[in-house]
């Protein structure tokens, strides 16, 4: 059987995560998603979005991209989210049958109020 590979970045809330006053952390939010728009636009996303009523509360979004692991981690090293410690990136190699699962384009939202729009 051939395989595909992609790349899988978890987004992990740590178990300590630095105390910022929630102005910071809206615009923290805000810059994340304007980091993963911009990767987005250069074509190393295939998806992502975040995760809601899990079981784990830590686990807060997924990513898969179409590039090499070395390189994911290096452009998460680089989410403002991630460099002020209020994000991990776990980065993993994902295989699937091949041809099993197609990525089309989908947007993301660039800020917290398009994502709050829902358009």
């Amino acid at each position: 059987m051939r395989f595909d590979q992609h790349t899988v970045v978890l987004l992990v809330r740590p178990s300590d995560p630095p105390e910022l006053p929630q102005d910071a952390i809206d615009r923290l939010q805000h810059a994340h998603l304007a980091h993963q728009a911009g990767l987005v636009e250069q074509g190393l996303v295939l998806a992502a979005g975040p995760f809601l009523h899990g079981d784990d509360e830590h686990l807060r979004g997924f990513v898969v991209l179409s590039i090499a692991p070395d390189e994911a981690r290096a452009l998460y090293a680089n989410d403002p989210a991630v460099r002020a410690g209020r994000l991990l990136a776990q980065v993993t190699t994902w295989l699937l049958p091949e041809g099993n699962l197609r990525f089309e384009g989908v947007p993301v939202p660039r800020s917290m109020m398009e994502a709050a729009s829902g358009d």
